[in-house]
This record gives C-alpha cells, sequence and structure tokens, in this order.
C-alpha cells in the first residue's frame, strides 16, 4: 500500500484544497434528510465531507491512508470550530464496532474489485439495524470523460456492480446519473457517476 499513500500524499501536499472545502453535493443532500448520529466516512481524504457534517451535528469517524490528507482535514475542522475523529489506516485492514454507525458514506471512494466488496460488507457491518450507506462514485463510462477517477475501469463501478457489494441491504436509491462536477481543480466537468442510498435491513 506504500505507493498508494504516497499517491496521495503527494496529491495532498499542499496548501491547496484540491477537491474545494465544500461537500459533495449528494452527499449534502442525503445526510440533510436524516437525524445526526454517527458517520463513517472512508477515504475522506482533506475532510470536505467530514467536517460539513460535523458543522451540521453528526460525530464523525473518518479515515484515510494519507497523513498529509489527515493533517489538512484537521485544519479545515480546526477552522471551521468542529471536532472530527480521523484515523490513519488503509481500507484493507480499518475496522469499527459492529452496529455502532447510523450511516457510512463512499463519496469517490474507488479500489480494485476484491477489496471494495470486502469494505462494503464492512460497512454493513458497522451499521446499526435501519442505518444507511450513502455512496457517490464514477461509473464505469467515467473513462471517456476528463473530470476525474481512476483511469482502471475494474476500479469503477455500475449500478449491477453496487447492487451484488451490497447485497442484502434495502435499496432506497440506485441509479446512474450524469452530472456537472464542480469539487476543486480534478472534479471538474461532465462526469459519469453511480448513486446510492441503501438500509441495513435487520
Amino acid at each position: 500500500m506504500a505507493e498508494i499513500n504516497n499517491f496521495w500524499d503527494v496529491r495532498y501536499g499542499n496548501e491547496e484544497y484540491i477537491y474545494g472545502q465544500e461537500p459533495n453535493e449528494f452527499f449534502a443532500e442525503q445526510i440533510s434528510k436524516l437525524e445526526p448520529g454517527i458517520i463513517i466516512l472512508p477515504c475522506e481524504g482533506e475532510g470536505r465531507n467530514a467536517v460539513y457534517a460535523a458543522l451540521h451535528g453528526w460525530k464523525v469517524m473518518a479515515f484515510d491512508s494519507s497523513t498529509a490528507g489527515k493533517e489538512k482535514a484537521l485544519k479545515l475542522a480546526d477552522a471551521k470550530g468542529v471536532k472530527i475523529e480521523y484515523l490513519t489506516a488503509d481500507a484493507d485492514s480499518i475496522d469499527y464496532a459492529e452496529n455502532s454507525a447510523d450511516v457510512v458514506a463512499f463519496v469517490y471512494a474507488h479500489f480494485a474489485p476484491e477489496l471494495r466488496a470486502k469494505l462494503c460488507r464492512k460497512a454493513l457491518n458497522w451499521l446499526k439495524p435501519g442505518g444507511k450507506i450513502i455512496m457517490e462514485v464514477f461509473h464505469t463510462k467515467q473513462l471517456q470523460n476528463s473530470s476525474g477517477g481512476p483511469k482502471d475501469i475494474a476500479m469503477l463501478c455500475t449500478e449491477e456492480i453496487v447492487r451484488s457489494d451490497f447485497e442484502g441491504a434495502g435499496i432506497d436509491l440506485l441509479e446512474a446519473a450524469e452530472i456537472m462536477l464542480s469539487e476543486g481543480k480534478f472534479h471538474r466537468g461532465k462526469a459519469d457517476v453511480v448513486r446510492f442510498v441503501g438500509t441495513k435491513i435487520g
């Protein structure tokens, strides 16, 4: 994982917030519908979504493999006057207590297929019964766009992939969408995404 960590440390390793300081629009829209509780944010980078959630009353538990990302997230939280819990850890090794979270939100968190499926199973385990998964990720069609995301199609998603990764969860929303991104300099322009909101059953 050292090579991946280094990539993100380099990308986050300057003063600019490269995906901006404002939250992802879909994420903000979805958590606004819920009563604040405990939220887990995998691969949270520079903290824009974590800080937004904390500002709206959520107890935030975030993680990322990048030390530079964590430092900027904590700096942003301090500037906004909120506290977030942020661990430096990779997606393969991270774990939280079973039935401990009200929401797990994946915002442009992309992985190789086996790791993605493993993390999705972990996420369902972390959720309390009735808890929500919120996800916006790049669709396989994103390869034709220049607005961001992995260039490896195996790390991109379709509705069918998301449905399979969260097998057993209730589906509140699952759709492919073409949107216009304006999130810093690396997420800008027409984008093809998959959006998902699911509920842990039982």
